[in-house]
């Protein structure tokens, strides 16, 4: 089997890095190989040894010193440097005989997803064996206009690169037993959500919210969450099957 490429995708703070370390941990204590990649050119430091790093060809803060760029728009052209060397780095990635590519991804979603360069990374460094983990922040999430909100975002990212795509309600054991089950009655009835927005929000923000929802009910956007947890290992083996069953047809890996 080729390598699976996982990219973990979501808003800053959502645990991206976190669930990566985790999950790595995870396939390497059930016999399975796997590297790591951080395509975050700006992090200061990461829960885990990145067996490959875009700091190697691309790093936030000599392209800040040498173009005289703030942080945003060094973190752009950071982005489109990416696409430039992403060949190189492919390579590198390719090199490597392992079952799974973990993917870190730059912690401000726009940079990644909503520039054309994005398309041009995932194309290269995984074809047709790249799929999205979309990280739900429980915080945003717990709250039925907070939830539609993530919900529009993820469908955006999938808009933007379509890849297979799953939903992971981050963080998951910070939530009370209440507001988790809510959230994932939420991911898979929208009439559930429909009403919690009905008792949730004003008039005017019910009624765009409520064709927001409509939009995405229509294109197919919404799908059962999986409730992860880096802390206490919940949901990973979810994860793993769901990537095993949407790009290998739920055949396990041979260890």
């Amino acid at each position: 089997m080729a390598a699976k490429h996982l990219y973990f995708v979501g808003t800053a703070g959502c645990g991206k890095s976190t669930l990566t370390n985790a999950f790595l941990s995870w396939l390497n204590n059930q016999g399975y190989d796997a590297i790591t990649v951080n395509l975050d050119p700006g992090a200061d430091s990461l829960m885990y040894p990145p067996d490959v790093d875009v700091r190697d060809w691309v790093k936030l803060s000599e392209i800040m010193a040498e173009y005289g760029l703030g942080p945003n728009g060094a973190q752009i052209a950071a982005a489109d440097m990416m696409a430039l060397n992403i060949k190189e780095i492919s390579q590198v990635v390719s090199g490597f005989d392992t079952d799974y590519v973990l993917i870190d991804t730059p912690g401000q979603i726009e940079l990644f997803t909503f520039r054309q360069s994005s398309r041009v990374i995932v194309d290269e460094l995984s074809g047709d064996s790249g799929m999205l983990a979309f990280l739900f922040d429980p915080a945003v999430a717990k709250t039925a206009n907070g939830y539609v909100s993530s919900l529009m975002l993820a469908a955006t990212v999938h808009f933007r690169l379509p890849v297979p795509m799953m939903s992971l309600l981050s963080k998951a054991d910070s939530l009370s037993e209440a507001d988790r089950e809510r959230v994932e009655l939420w991911s898979k009835d929208f009439y559930a959500l429909f009403s919690a927005l009905l008792d949730e929000s004003s008039e005017a923000q019910t009624q765009a919210s409520v064709e927001f929802l409509q939009g995405l009910e229509t294109v197919g956007a919404g799908r059962p969450v999986i409730p992860v947890s880096s802390d206490t290992g919940e949901g990973l083996e979810d994860v793993y099957s769901e990537v095993q069953m949407v790009l290998e047809g739920g055949e396990d890996i041979e260890k």
